[in-house]
């Protein structure tokens, strides 16, 4: 009867030191390793007038003579959005994670996830960023032969909010 009593001490012992090892580590895993890790990094936070809400902007190609198109990894925290606004050459948006809205003007509203792709035709006024609970990060391709980005009025929360 003593040898199992010592037994099952040992093996309580044994539990319980496993469960805490096990806490501790849990403990010192940043949030940031159980979520899925980017493709690209998230970049510089923007500071214009034309985002409503946090977004960040990680360039990583500039526009130039031989290439007309810039390309940037653009992440928005939840609830984040560009104002209304229109490129002369067109845009391409490849949606890398999280949950994000599309939306062209006069048009339903799109929800974009990861593996998702819209070409923005060349002067169409549209906006696009985060769900309201969600992160969204998209890769912009923006050409720039035919002039800049023509940034126009904020989406408004009524907007935002609608189907």
């Amino acid at each position: 009867m003593m040898h199992f009593k010592n037994t099952a001490i040992l093996f309580l012992f044994g539990v319980m030191a496993f469960s805490c090892n096990q806490q501790t580590r849990s403990a010192q895993t940043p949030e940031t390793e159980s979520q899925e890790p980017t493709l690209f990094a998230k970049g510089e936070k923007i500071t214009n007038e034309n985002f409503t809400g946090t977004a960040y902007l990680h360039s990583m190609i500039e526009a130039d003579s031989l290439n007309p198109n810039s390309v940037g990894n653009v992440t928005f925290e939840p609830g984040a959005r560009s104002k209304w606004h229109l490129h002369p050459a067109g845009q391409i948006l490849l949606a890398t994670g999280g949950v994000g809205y599309y939306q062209e003007k006069d048009q339903p509203k799109v929800i974009l996830r990861k593996g998702d792709v819209i070409k923005c035709l060349p002067n169409t006024p549209h906006w696009h960023g985060a769900s309201a609970d969600t992160a969204f990060i998209q890769v912009a391709i923006t050409g720039r032969q035919k002039g800049p980005t023509q940034w126009l009025e904020a989406v408004t929360d009524e907007e935002y909010r609608s189907q």
